[in-house]
């Protein structure tokens, strides 16, 4: 039982009737009479249960687009009701304008809708639809609350989806090109033309130079049908928040998590443009998501499939599962993409001693999130007047920087090549770093 705001105001009218007579009789005649009309509002308030409730599923929308839950409710009852509902979501998933206020005959039923603006990635849930039903004065009501499950699955926004255009136009231009003159691994035969001035002499076809009156060279065209595993780190160190760019507050900014996964989703649908296959691995101690999207129209949207759900785990990294889970994919040569926080302490205790094994049998990159704030606390020229504090930051922020200077050359060193970007620079940098070795060869 609810009762509304015209109680109170049905119970300050008595003061009236108790200065027109001031006796205790009539306070206690008074409420006496709101009680009973009370109770009579409450007998003749249709029961909620004559209502029957169901929903459309909203289905799956990407994280920051606006979504829409759909609710019918129905009225099988043999009278008409004056109602409110509220169709509540967890949080996360920005339900707003959900108390709906209706009139509904008997026999009748209305679609209610809610907007929704998903806040964090994942399966967002409703938690129940509450039914409000008034009587004929409104004084009193009915209420009952009713599970109707109702989901909806919020992707990764793939924000770098418009570098997407230029980089294709790259690949287009890369495979359209006459001839490739580096020759090196990761090349196929493409056709035979005359020699000129400027052509790789190991590009010579001798034996169909001897049949023709010219000099003919092979020329190349960078090989397809290759494999690109890549690998997200979701350990503690994909946990913390960076700003996209200097000058934003990290507060402001995004996971490295979410970071990482933009930049594997431009990777992803660029390779799978390109020809080549992908296969996908996202885990810290055990293994949380595993695909392989060979011959898949649209990777992008399988890949945020699986990331969905994907969430930082506070714990260290277990390179050795991530890295044998890497070799149970298969042993054909791969480029394999690292995504994961270039941070000395967590690379050295974890990833370095299996990256030989890697490098071994696959072409390796390590792709990380750079944090701009530390460029900007090492950086006390752009402070007018420095403090102690500022100077203290400043020393702290230029030797984590000398330590990742330092261990980006053992990686170097071991054949890791590092893509080190901003967050929102990373994706592209990613992108151009894959085409450059394919134009090279060297995948």
């Amino acid at each position: 039982m609810v009762i509304s705001g015209r109680v109170p105001l049905l119970l300050l009218l008595g003061l009236a009737a108790v200065v027109l007579r001031p006796q205790p009789g009539t306070v206690l005649l008074w409420l006496l009479g709101v009680v009973l009309v009370i109770g009579a509002d409450l007998l003749l308030t249709p029961r909620p249960a004559t209502l029957r409730t169901s929903r459309r599923e909203p289905g799956t929308v990407r994280l920051g687009d606006p979504a829409t839950a759909s609710l019918l409710v129905a009225n099988e009852g043999t009278r008409g009701v004056r109602v409110q509902v509220r169709d509540a979501w967890q949080p996360s998933a920005g339900a707003t304008a959900n108390r709906h206020r209706l009139r509904l005959p008997a026999g009748e039923q209305r679609r209610l809708t809610t907007p929704l603006l998903p806040r964090r990635r994942g399966d967002l849930h409703a938690a129940g639809v509450t039914v409000r039903s008034w009587g004929p004065l409104g004084l009193a009501g009915l209420q009952r609350t009713y599970d109707v499950p109702g989901t909806v699955r919020a992707l990764p926004p793939f924000e770098s989806r418009k570098h997407l255009p230029s980089r294709l136009a790259r690949l287009r231009d890369l495979d359209g090109r006459a001839a490739v003159r580096v020759r090196g691994q990761g090349t196929e035969f493409d056709s035979l033309r005359e020699y000129v001035r400027g052509d790789d002499v190991r590009s010579i076809d001798w034996r169909a130079s001897a049949r023709t009156a010219h000099v003919v060279v092979r020329t190349w065209q960078p090989e397809r049908d290759r494999r690109v595993v890549i690998v997200l780190d979701t350990s503690r160190t994909s946990a913390g928040r960076v700003a996209r760019a200097v000058g934003e507050d990290a507060a402001d900014g995004m996971p490295r998590l979410d970071a990482a996964m933009d930049a594997a989703l431009l990777l992803g649908a660029l390779a799978s443009r390109a020809g080549d296959r992908i296969d996908f691995l996202a885990g810290d101690r055990r293994v949380r998501a595993r695909q392989r999207v060979h011959g898949v129209r649209d990777v992008a949207a399988r890949l945020q499939e699986q990331m969905a759900d994907l969430d930082p785990v506070l714990v260290e990294a277990d390179w050795d599962a991530l890295a044998g889970a890497v070799q149970g994919l298969g042993r054909q040569r791969a480029l394999v993409v690292l995504l994961t926080a270039l941070e000395p302490s967590a690379i050295a205790d974890g990833l370095l001693p299996v990256l030989p094994t890697l490098t071994r049998h696959h072409r390796v990159v390590l792709a990380s999130v750079r944090d701009p704030e530390l460029g900007r606390l090492s950086d006390l020229g752009s402070v007018a007047r420095p403090t102690a504090d500022d100077v203290y930051d400043a020393a702290a922020a230029q030797h984590e920087l000398e330590r990742r200077s330092r261990m980006r050359e053992v990686l170097a060193g071991l054949g890791v090549d590092v893509v080190d970007a901003d967050a929102a620079q990373l994706p592209p940098a990613l992108a151009d770093h894959y085409l450059h070795l394919k134009a090279q060869g060297l995948l």
